[in-house]
């Protein structure tokens, strides 16, 4: 469920907001910011696919050396629709890209989703601006601890911390510096104290937001 990384291997980190399928949006803002593949590095919050034009050449960034994600439902939906042969809940969340494939797109598809498997629910990364936890909803515990057990469901899914939030009654996480979630649409940035929701909604129209970590 945890995965630990030092940010002292990297020159630059990098944590981006739900990416959805829109590889070639990423690959433009990455160039803006003269992202370095050789020394810099990139966080995921998770869902990485559906919806957007590209979620097999998203599944492929998990390949390379500078890339590191946590578990999205979206991914987690992808893993139970082929463990259990039903994609009815996926290809209404934008699965359907899957499902148009030929046979031999298909396999290649199962590959890189078996990778998926290996994605942690929580990344903890020390960086310059101090620890920063990383996952893809919530991080359903008053305190943070490594290695604490919680919820992995709500880990992908939750919503009340956020929604508490925006009407005032946020209930707030000690335990490390910083915590950056996706998961939940927004129209910018919000950062509750050391909260940050990030998903910007790119792929419904809205941008995808960056936020450097080092």
């Amino acid at each position: 469920m945890y995965q630990k990384i030092e940010g002292e291997h990297w020159r630059h980190v990098w944590v981006v907001s739900d990416i959805h399928g829109c590889y070639q949006w990423l690959m433009d803002e990455l160039k803006r910011r003269h992202f370095n593949p050789d020394a810099d590095l990139l966080i995921s919050v998770g869902d990485i696919i559906d919806r957007g034009p590209d979620s097999m050449k998203c599944l492929q960034l998990m390949q390379e050396k500078w890339f590191y994600a946590v578990r999205g439902n979206h991914e987690q939906m992808a893993l139970d629709a082929l463990e259990n042969n039903d994609f009815s809940l996926w290809k209404i969340n934008g699965g359907n890209w899957f499902t148009g494939l030929t046979v031999a797109q298909q396999k290649q598809a199962k590959d890189l989703l078996d990778a998926c498997r290996d994605l942690p629910h929580i990344i903890e990364i020390t960086c310059k601006n101090g620890l920063n936890v990383i996952a893809h909803a919530d991080y359903p515990a008053a305190e943070y601890a490594w290695h604490k057990p919680v919820d992995a469901q709500r880990v992908l899914w939750d919503r009340d911390r956020l929604m508490g939030f925006m009407v005032g009654r946020g209930q707030g996480i000690s335990g490390a510096d910083h915590f950056w979630f996706g998961h939940t649409p927004v129209d910018k940035r919000y950062d509750f104290n050391n909260l940050h929701y990030i998903d910007t909604g790119a792929v419904f129209g809205g941008f995808l937001t960056l936020a450097q970590l080092q």
